[in-house]
């Protein structure tokens, strides 16, 4: 004959194993369903930090193309861009477009930057000590996806006089992209403007060597 022991007479350990009609429960299930709790609250933080930087950027407007100082914008030199605006910079809104249309640019827009109030206004370029120079850039002179608003060294090309002695080669000078013409011949030279300071500007002019550009970054 067998005989079975009261429910009170099992071991405790066997008691808080057992569930509901025999069932076992396993000790696990309390760390998981906690993980899986803290796994939840995780992600509804994320969803809420989202949300919040979401709902805080506004649209404003950004130079989709280059713009020339004093140029008159039209609605094909912007888009529209989506960011939390810094209050010390005063962007332009997107519902603005209408009133920004046609106005001048006092100085030169780079593409992708976001436009500022402070940029529209009667031309105020170059600035004092500054100025504009074109030359003249041979093929495998310059970087090929070489644009406007690209930080550059310009550096003079030492010819060869047959000397055995060549001259010093100049100091690279630094300048930035204004703006590059298309090929302005058949062998693929082209007159790219460049601003500088005034000093370098009058070097590099009557200079009249080869030229080569060296990109070194875009400024923020």
């Amino acid at each position: 004959m067998v005989t079975t022991a009261p429910a009170d007479a099992m071991p405790r350990s066997a008691q808080l194993r057992q569930g509901p009609a025999g069932a076992l429960v396993p000790k696990r299930r309390v760390p998981l369903l906690v993980g899986g709790l803290l796994l939840v609250l995780l992600c509804a933080g994320v969803f809420a930090l989202m949300q919040m930087s979401r709902d805080a950027s506004v649209a404003v407007l950004a130079v989709a193309r280059p713009v020339a100082a004093g140029q008159q914008l039209t609605t094909a030199d912007l888009r529209i861009a989506h960011v939390v605006p810094d209050p010390s910079v005063p962007l332009v809104r997107a519902a603005d477009l209408p009133q920004v249309t046609g106005r001048s640019t006092a100085v030169p827009l780079s593409e992708g930057s976001l436009l500022a109030l402070s940029q529209l206004g009667p031309p105020a370029y170059p600035q004092q000590g500054q100025a504009v120079v074109a030359v003249a850039i041979k093929p495998g002179r310059a970087p090929a996806r070489l644009s406007a608003g690209a930080a550059v060294r310009v550096v003079t090309i030492v010819k060869d006089t047959g000397s055995t002695t060549p001259p010093p080669a100049a100091n690279p000078v630094a300048a930035v992209v204004v703006d590059m013409s298309p090929t302005v011949d058949g062998t693929g030279t082209r007159v790219v403007s460049l601003l500088l300071a005034e000093a370098d500007a009058t070097r590099i002019a009557a200079a009249g060597s080869d030229l080569a550009l060296i990109l070194v970054g875009i400024p923020s």
